[in-house]
């Protein structure tokens, strides 16, 4: 899913946000050039998809323009359990170049679509215990959905040169950020509006990846309904910023309370992870995404998974110069981790 580029720009769009994060490489790691967060209105993305093309464009055009990027060449993101398969799989050993050749047969019985509508890809992550097998990551899009967004983020003037996996670009995210211990695992996750990406790491490397279909819309759409409030109202309260005639503490009553679907959904993944790895156990959990923003919802998952958990911090090895505001971006961190880790991405990567 490569399309060609150097110096680009790491552009997360989401279904309430768009990121915007330029890093470049200097002594010893990277530093931040840019960094950016624009607003969407709702329903622009519904469950991955792109459902108002012509105002997701002009969203885009308005970030760039106040931003300032100049930079062309883009890097984005799919995510979406009803568009995107990640599966670790077992083949016979063979080499790159083999199996290139061979993907689309040996994809078929993992892809639940048609083979011919998706784009696929894969990862060669070594040889296996048992003599002659080698262990693959396999990663298919459907087509029409890559197809939406490079549309999109073309008609917004940009050049995207590289289509990578939201759970992917938290890997990267992580790598930079944080020390990798081996035989340890660590829970990667990111709870945006509306979808909840995860990956667990085992020694930095890829064991389980999962989307689900949920996320902080459940906490908008809750107050909502208890206040009787319009969707920007109900954002704010969420964020936690005042509205006239609510108390503070029956909103947080009503966050905790629509907060139940969504923890239950991490453990159950949580559960089935256990069940495919002979029970191995997770040691920590990282949090990212709008859901990290919420107060005491890190504190939530500790308490109901009964696993560490601890917010991102996708800038903790990054140099940021003094023309960042950073209390601005101590604010926002956790909400730019899948952007800071398609801005690593550069022409020639796998």
């Amino acid at each position: 899913m490569l399309f060609g580029g150097k110096g680009s720009i790491g552009l997360d769009i989401g279904s309430s946000y768009i990121k915007a994060v330029k890093l470049k490489e200097s002594k010893g790691g990277y530093e931040l050039e840019l960094f950016d967060v624009y607003p969407l209105p709702p329903e622009l993305i519904v469950d991955g998809s792109i459902i108002d093309s012509i105002r997701l464009v002009d969203s885009i055009k308005d970030m760039v323009k106040k931003a300032g990027i100049k930079t062309k060449d883009t890097v984005i993101a799919i995510s979406g359990h009803s568009s995107v398969i990640i599966k670790r799989i077992s083949l016979p050993e063979m080499s790159e170049e083999e199996l290139q050749e061979s993907i689309k047969f040996e994809a078929e019985q993992y892809v639940p679509f048609d083979i011919e509508d998706v784009d696929l890809d894969f990862q060669i992550i070594g040889p296996k215990e048992e003599p002659g097998q080698m262990d693959v990551i396999l990663v298919a899009v459907k087509k029409d959905i890559i197809n939406e967004y490079i549309s999109v983020v073309k008609e917004a003037g940009l050049n995207p040169i590289i289509v990578d996996v939201d759970a992917f670009a938290l890997e990267n995210m992580y790598g930079i950020n944080y020390d990798i211990e081996p035989d340890r695992n660590v829970a990667l996750l990111n709870i945006g509006a509306s979808t909840i990406n995860m990956s667990i790491l085992k020694g930095g490397i890829s064991v389980f990846t999962r989307d689900s279909s949920l996320g902080s819309n459940l906490h908008t759409e809750a107050i909502q309904r208890e206040f009787n409030l319009s969707y920007e109202n109900a954002e704010k309260l969420k964020r936690g910023e005042p509205i006239e005639n609510v108390q503070p503490e029956s909103v947080t009553s009503v966050i905790e309370s629509a907060s139940e679907e969504i923890l239950s959904e991490i453990i159950r993944s949580f559960d089935y992870y256990r069940s495919t790895t002979m029970h191995e156990d997770i040691s920590e959990v990282i949090l990212s995404g709008g859901c990290a923003l919420l107060r005491d919802f890190a504190t939530m998952i500790a308490e109901k998974t009964g696993i560490e958990t601890k917010v991102a911090e996708p800038f903790r090895n990054v140099k940021i110069s003094k023309k960042f505001d950073m209390t601005q971006i101590n604010e926002i961190a956790p909400i730019m981790s899948i952007a800071v880790g398609l801005a690593m991405r550069k022409q020639g990567d796998r």
